[in-house]
């Protein structure tokens, strides 16, 4: 019976692992014994020079998760595959229980449909401004641009309440709640 694993891989490398074990799955005659690989991800936006990019980033660096039937030849398969670490659980590879699996397929369908944004300011939030003419002021965020990956935000210059236009998202950090703009 297939069951869902999962596999640490080398990060970063997820992708070139989840391929090569698809193509070369007919080579081995492995086809009836591994049925799915899924390499979990979300697209996220981000702006860049002025472009706003939709990327799709990992949900789980270094990990994939493989349906497949367990024996012993479909895990040197997996096992002996370029990148592949080992199943976690190691020797006695540990397969996720039915309700971890509806989980997790839940929340990656939900995922897929949404597009998540890299930076989440939010108005009201206070923020450090860490680049250009108004560095190392903290001020108020009181508008945000998603689209174009700016933001406004209010500082004081000599006592008095100043706007400060066009600041792109990475010109300014977050200040944890709790410290005083």
């Amino acid at each position: 019976m297939h069951k869902w694993y999962v596999v640490q891989v080398v990060p970063t490398h997820e992708k070139k692992v989840k391929k090569t074990l698809e193509e070369q799955r007919n080579l081995k005659g492995m086809t009836d014994l591994i049925e799915t690989i899924l390499m979990p991800t979300e697209n996220v936006s981000e702006v860049k020079n002025g472009q706003q990019k939709i990327v799709e980033k990992r949900l789980w660096p270094g990990y994939l998760l493989v349906k497949m039937e367990l024996t012993d030849d479909s895990w040197q398969y997996v096992k002996q595959t370029a990148g592949v670490l080992e199943f976690l659980g190691g020797e006695k590879a540990t397969a996720l229980s039915e309700k971890e699996v509806e989980e997790i397929l839940k929340e990656l369908e939900n995922k897929k449909e949404k597009v998540i944004q890299k930076h989440k300011f939010a108005i009201g939030d206070h923020v450090k401004i860490i680049e250009g003419v108004f560095v190392n002021f903290i001020g108020t965020v009181t508008d945000i641009f998603y689209d174009k990956g700016r933001l406004s935000v209010l500082v004081s210059i000599f006592g008095r309440d100043t706007r400060v236009d066009d600041l792109e998202f990475n010109q300014v950090e977050e200040i944890p709640e709790g410290i005083e703009a």
